[in-house]
């Protein structure tokens, strides 16, 4: 079983700026030297950092799988070009234009917030290049980009989890705690924000439904210094659960705020900011008992179709290697490559667009993330993937997330009981 190593051979390369135009106005690069190449977009820096950090660890650990690659029995030489979105929009935008026109990518991978798939799978939509990307509820990428249920896209495919998943574990993990049923909302003025705080296809109707009341203050501006009118409406309304999506540098202010104003909620569960445990392990002692969704752990009883490594196998992998400890993003930077260098494996022609998007849309693969099939459900381009609940407990002076709900996905186990904030 091929295991991932610390040295690595760099397949990265770096290029100019450049307009997206339609497909049919340049030809592919595969046609011509017969390497087919792929782009990646992702935040390597900037506020998003966390979702790439082991990105490069990823890339050298599928490198014989590269290089042994195949497309219907016969050997394919691929090229892999990574670019840094730099947790911006705009920059996600322009460097998926770069691959697209300059790079001239055969396939558009994206991943890690709306901030980076939706602008990248934009560029290819326009484009006419294949794209797949993860790391983003669906609702945001789809509605986000303002796609028609009826019609979908073209060009770009996504797998992830969505907001009735998250939904579904918030509610489990705080009918779990007993608290007041009384939720201040967190949402920021970006695509993360505005999704998970919109009335038809959020959060408030189904935490409205399952008997919450939600406490939502407006939206605040990213990289916010000052929570104190959240906090004071939150405490004004008895809030006893705070819920949200943040990025880190947010939550530690709220956090913080929080603390220095008397304001002590029993449950916080946040998405986004909570995935990692540096963050936690920034917060101190106040990170103790925080909850948050768990897209993948160790504990997932999947493995990967490239490696045959288990989730447990890469987990442990990644944590001798790295001397870190694993990330629920993790199993995700392993799979959008299970599932690309599937398609690769498949289509019928690697310099024909179309067929590579015909490829992708009869994806049926069991990856280390779960199942990846589009089938139509819930939307022609989105694939859903297993999700959980789960929570941080500080052990030794180390920060471990525990699954303690699981009402989507019981093939998770469970890890330990819900525990109320001191």
């Amino acid at each position: 079983m091929p295991l991932y190593k610390v040295n690595r051979r760099t397949l990265l390369k770096s290029a100019g700026a450049a307009l997206a135009v339609p497909a049919y106005l340049r030809g592919r690069a595969f046609a011509a030297d017969d390497t087919f190449k792929i782009g990646l977009v992702s935040p390597l820096t900037g506020p998003l950092a966390g979702f790439g950090e082991a990105q490069d660890w990823i890339l050298a650990g599928i490198k014989d799988a590269v290089a042994g690659a195949q497309n219907n029995a016969k050997p394919v030489k691929i090229e892999i070009i990574t670019k840094d979105s730099q947790s911006s929009p705009n920059r996600a935008a322009e460097v998926a234009a770069e691959l697209i026109n300059k790079d001239q990518v055969n396939l558009l991978l994206a991943k890690d917030t709306p901030d980076t798939t939706n602008p990248a799978a934009d560029q290819a939509e326009l484009a006419g290049v294949p794209c797949i990307s993860t790391n983003c509820p669906w609702q945001p990428y789809f509605f986000g980009r303002k796609g028609d249920p009826a019609k979908g896209f073209d060009w770009t495919y996504h797998f992830f989890w969505g907001l009735e998943d998250i939904i579904a574990n918030f509610v489990n993990i705080w009918d779990q705690s007993g608290a007041a049923k009384v939720v201040g909302g967190l949402f920021p003025n970006d695509a993360d924000g505005n999704a998970w705080g919109d009335a038809e296809h959020g959060l408030p109707g189904p935490v409205t439904a399952a008997g919450y009341k939600l406490v939502d203050p407006g939206r605040y501006q990213p990289l916010n210094n000052d929570f104190s009118a959240q906090i004071s409406a939150f405490k004004a309304a008895g809030v006893e659960i705070v819920t949200g999506v943040m990025i880190p540098p947010d939550f530690a202010t709220f956090w913080a705020q929080a603390a220095q104003q008397g304001f002590k909620p029993k449950v916080v569960t946040i998405g986004k900011a909570l995935l990692f445990p540096a963050t936690l392990d920034s917060l101190g002692d106040r990170g103790d008992g925080l909850t948050t969704e768990v897209w993948w752990t160790p504990t997932y009883p999947y493995k990967s179709s490239l490696t045959g490594m288990s989730a447990a196998d890469l987990g442990s992998s990644y944590e001798k290697a790295s001397g870190k400890q694993w990330t629920a993003t993790l199993g995700f930077s392993h799979a959008i490559w299970e599932v690309a260098l599937d398609v690769v494996k498949r289509s019928k022609d690697l310099s024909d667009p179309k067929a590579i998007i015909e490829a992708i849309a009869a994806t049926d693969l069991q990856t280390i993330v779960g199942p990846v099939k589009w089938d139509g459900k819930p939307v022609k381009n989105v694939s859903k993937t297993p999700l959980a609940g789960g929570q941080w407990v500080r052990k030794d002076g180390k920060y471990e997330l525990t699954v303690v709900a699981n009402p989507v996905a019981p093939q998770v186990p469970i890890g330990g009981k819900l525990k109320l904030l001191n």
